[in-house]
């Protein structure tokens, strides 16, 4: 079924360059004219008076040129002819590269600071490590020397600009910069973003389960992609307890089917591991019983409330009484540490059918569980991934509007103000904060083109494209358009009858900003963890990989609700 709008040609399109004003030289010049008029009247002894009468309009027109006329009537508006002179623009240009100067300062005494404070890495670890978590994991030497490398082509482009701007001042028409053009990044000899090398020897464990065993997966924190990481979690308790993993029912929980390839999870493997909640009930008939249900996290109790148990019922399931796995485990955003044995300690049993909510806040050997290509073994890059239908989709989407040279950005907006702040360091960012945030992501990727995840209103996102600019030039920010009949690139969705999906739609979102070169995230969204996630197993993550404005605070935080109003 088209979605199809009156709105639907939204202003997509980048803001229009407006091109430079140039100087144009006068052809009037007076040395020519004083030749001239000795070539003709050199023979000739005329008089004082006709040299004044000769003169006298030269010297008003020099006047006229080099005054400001409007300050000699008063009671006239006129427009001044050079409302810049020579001496404002060096000023101007003079203040500007001490400005820029002092940037260059600022970001050669952090280079100074970085390279002090790695000097006595032992960087024989990353050779000797056996991955097993015994050994601190120092970075690697070459990640290090590009690391120098990229900060210091960025110091020798803040150079250049420094001298274009002091050089501004002196450009006379369209004589080019006399700055040297030659400095590019490519005369380097290494890629400033090149892709992080994936980590050698991963530690796993085999998923070999009992054919007779389940594990019914249940997670119901935050929307999908809180629940695709509980999956995940659910998936490495799965192999360790040597179970079968039942995915929800569409009727409790998302359609998984229609964003995630569950057969892919089981050729990965190379053995029947997971199966769907349909395939699970035609293998128990109509005896579909939970015989030990156990919430990891306690309070609130597996985040189950009533309506949640009447779903669970109304899909089938009978179960027995709900028991908590560990009492009193602290905040269920804040966790202890598990590790293998605490798992296998606990939730180890003979039941044929187990069921374990909500594991999304579990933390247990996470080093391990978050390693590129997670913690068990298989033949894939990922386990977890979106269907075929949506990757084909997002290779389409790519080819059709941004090339293989794009940044992708997760602005994460509705909602996350009052989040953000609510945190110890604040992750919700000023737009022209945001904006030179990006611009320096951008300087370091030397990409023409920002794919742009955002649920921000149109007034956020217009008012930040128009301060992404760099050295005059806009770069646009794509958002990904309505469908339309005309283009094809998602056709493959509406002929699968998944077209206009919300689960769908941002699935695809997170396929298109996981195949970008660089990736900007926000800190604090499951979203963005979930995309990073995606670049480790599919070898997309680059090292200039950050969050929005990492390892900054806003310059300027709301008050929390409750400190109380100014009072005048």
């Amino acid at each position: 079924m088209d979605r199809e709008s009156s709105d639907e040609e939204e202003d997509l399109e980048t803001l229009i360059e407006q091109n430079d004003t140039k100087n144009r030289r006068s052809t009037f010049e007076i040395g020519e004219f004083k030749e001239r008029i000795g070539r003709k009247f050199g023979g000739f002894g005329f008089s004082k008076w006709y040299l004044i009468a000769i003169a006298l309009p030269v010297f008003l027109i020099v006047i006229f040129f080099s005054v400001d006329v409007s300050s000699l009537f008063h009671g006239f508006t006129s427009v001044k002819v050079n409302s810049h002179s020579p001496s404002e623009r060096m000023r101007e240009a003079e203040l500007h590269a001490l400005y820029l100067l002092r940037n260059q300062q600022l970001g050669l005494l952090d280079l100074w600071n970085r390279t002090s404070s790695s000097s006595g890495l032992d960087v024989s670890w990353s050779s000797n490590s056996t991955g097993n978590g015994t050994k601190p994991q120092a970075p690697a030497l070459p990640v290090l020397i590009d690391e120098v490398r990229s900060a210091l082509l960025g110091q020798i482009r803040l150079n250049k600009e420094i001298q274009q701007s002091l050089l501004s001042a002196h450009r006379v028409g369209n004589v080019s910069d006399l700055a040297d053009d030659t400095v590019e990044q490519p005369a380097f000899g290494f890629n400033t973003c090149r892709t992080v090398d994936k980590l050698v020897g991963r530690r796993t464990i085999e998923w070999k389960p009992k054919p007779d065993r389940y594990l019914l997966a249940i997670c119901l924190s935050g929307q999908m992609s809180n629940h695709l990481i509980c999956l995940e979690k659910h998936m490495f308790f799965a192999a360790l307890l040597n179970r079968v993993l039942v995915f929800p029912s569409h009727k409790f929980d998302y359609q998984y089917d229609r964003v995630i390839d569950i057969s892919h999870i089981n050729d990965c493997v190379g053995r029947k591991v997971v199966i769907s909640f349909e395939e699970f009930s035609e293998i128990k008939k109509n005896h579909m019983h939970i015989n030990k249900f156990i919430c990891y996290v306690a309070d609130p109790p597996c985040y189950l409330d009533e309506e949640h148990i009447k779903r669970l019922k109304s899909s089938g399931l009978s179960m027995g009484k709900i028991e908590a796995a560990w009492l009193g485990d602290g905040r269920p955003d804040k966790p202890k540490k598990r590790k293998v044995e605490d798992v296998i300690s606990k939730f180890s049993s003979e039941d044929e059918v187990l069921a374990i909510g909500d594991m999304f806040y579990a933390s247990v050997e996470e080093e391990w569980v978050m390693q590129p290509g997670g913690p068990l073994a298989h033949k894939c890059t990922a386990l977890i991934q979106p269907s075929r239908l949506i990757v084909l989709t997002a290779q389409r989407f790519i080819q059709t509007f941004l090339g293989g040279n794009f940044i992708a950005l997760h602005f994460r907006r509705h909602g996350f103000l009052k989040f953000c702040n609510n945190k110890e360091e604040s992750c919700f960012f000023p737009i022209p904060q945001a904006a030179d945030c990006i611009l320096r992501v951008v300087e370091r990727a030397n990409a023409p083109i920002i794919y742009l995840s955002t649920d921000a209103a149109k007034s956020e996102t217009d008012l930040l494209q128009s301060l992404v600019v760099m050295n005059g030039k806009i770069i646009p920010l794509f958002k990904r358009p309505e469908h339309t009949s005309v283009e094809k690139w998602d056709v493959l969705l509406y002929r699968n009858s998944i077209g206009g999906d919300g689960q769908v739609e941002a699935m695809l979102d997170k396929t298109i900003c996981a195949m970008s070169k660089v990736f900007i995230g926000a800190s604090g969204s499951t979203f963005t963890e979930d995309i990073l996630r995606l670049r480790k197993d599919w070898g997309y993550a680059s090292l200039c990989d950050e969050y929005l404005c990492s390892g900054e605070q806003p310059n300027f935080i709301a008050d929390k609700i409750g400190i109380g109003f100014l009072t005048l």
